[in-house]
């Protein structure tokens, strides 16, 4: 607007001081002109005015989508919080009630520290693999406390995967199904395998374990639980259309669940 004004007063004073009045046609040529600049002035100003209210309204509903999808995740985050806890009061309850009263109390210590480190990382949406690994390590121990001999486990990282990022509690509630349908209903008991890998841009995960006696019950018991529905949800809202999750029940019995994630690393500080 101020070029406009500009090229107004310019041309008023070169007529101004031609001393004549201008001809009929150059009146026309430079009201035609004048208008021009005028029009293309004001479409810049009002394109770059409707570009600023896009932009705003554009970060105001993707701050509204990222609210709405930490809300959700922190919903079904905190959903195994209960899930758990149950499910380990009921080891100690069992414990008690086998009079081994020992056991009992180191599970209870034990349990207390699992808590505590779940709560410090609550709010994380994501945590680097090794601390994910350290995590489900603290829930093995509880579970080696009230099975003993009758758990194996394996876990078998990959270095380069380490600082990996991963969803918070994404393999607890996959290892705890392991320990519940497919090692504790065996007398003999079984194993517990958990592996990880780079592959190019994708980060590969594994649970295994090694099958209860009736694999129709660990089906079952499997595809309607509570761990594999949250799992599932939890990588459809971070990573839409990029992430894989499989079920494999194995030929030897057991079952495997893997995971596909894109591999990105921790921020170092």
């Amino acid at each position: 607007m101020c070029a406009f004004a500009g090229l107004i007063s310019g041309y008023l004073a070169e007529v101004t001081g031609r001393g004549y009045p201008l001809d009929w046609y150059e009146w026309v040529a430079r009201s035609v002109q004048s208008a021009f600049i005028l029009f293309v002035w004001c479409s810049l100003y009002f394109s770059i005015k409707t570009w600023r209210q896009v932009t705003r309204e554009r970060e105001r509903l993707l701050r509204a989508e990222g609210e709405a999808r930490d809300a959700r995740l922190s919903a079904l985050r905190y959903q195994l919080n209960p899930h758990f806890l149950f499910n380990a009061l009921n080891a100690v309850s069992t414990l008690v009630l086998e009079g081994d009263s020992a056991a009992a109390t180191r599970m209870l210590a034990q349990i207390g520290d699992f808590l505590r480190t779940m709560l410090d990382t609550e709010t994380k949406l994501e945590v680097p693999l090794s601390d994910e690994v350290a995590f489900v390590e603290q829930y093995l121990a509880i579970e080696q406390t009230r099975l003993g001999s009758r758990l194996r486990t394996n876990v078998s990282i990959s270095a380069d995967t380490l600082d990996a990022l991963v969803p918070s509690m994404l393999l607890q509630p996959l290892v705890e199904n392991a320990v519940r349908h497919g090692v504790a209903p065996c007398l003999e008991g079984g194993g517990i395998e958990i592996r990880s890998r780079r592959d190019g841009i994708q980060l590969k995960l594994a649970i295994r374990n090694s099958g209860a006696a009736d694999q129709g019950m660990l089906q079952r018991r499997l595809t309607t639980g509570i761990g594999l529905s949250n799992t599932t949800e939890r990588l459809k809202t971070l990573y839409p259309d990029s992430h894989g999750f499989s079920l494999e029940w194995l030929a030897l019995g057991g079952c495997e669940v893997r995971i596909e994630l894109p591999f990105r690393k921790a921020e170092t500080t």
